[in-house]
């Protein structure tokens, strides 16, 4: 984690920077409906049900090319997946960051966004 003595966030009156998202020893939370937890889990569910699918028809010596389309629809699936949790994150947790004068998360959003295009 980064060193943050010159943090820009906004602190509660009396309390230490610290005591929030500076503190590298508290994890950062995100802020999701619990619309947008049951959607992203029952999704998450499907894409497990869907690998082990995967993993049965290697076992029954299922045709590599039907093995392969599963798989991309399991890739397919995952990357909806983050495309939602993407669009969640950018319109609170980043939003409400850059609001807070953290123009560090434009950083971490670009790095992040990398990976996922990988």
């Amino acid at each position: 984690m980064e060193d943050h003595k010159n943090c820009s966030h906004s602190h509660g009156a009396g309390q230490p920077a610290e005591a929030d998202c500076c503190d590298s020893t508290q994890p950062r939370k995100s802020h999701h409906s619990q619309e947008m937890k049951s959607s992203l889990v029952n999704r998450l569910n499907r894409i497990e049900g869907q690998i082990r699918g995967v993993k049965g028809l290697i076992e029954k010596d299922v045709y590599c090319d039907d093995v392969l389309n599963q798989i991309a629809a399991i890739q397919s699936a995952l990357n909806g997946v983050g495309k939602l949790l993407l669009e969640g994150h950018m319109k609170s947790c980043v939003v409400e960051r850059i609001m807070e004068g953290d123009r560090e998360v434009l950083d971490e959003l670009l790095i992040t966004v990398n990976k996922l295009m990988r």
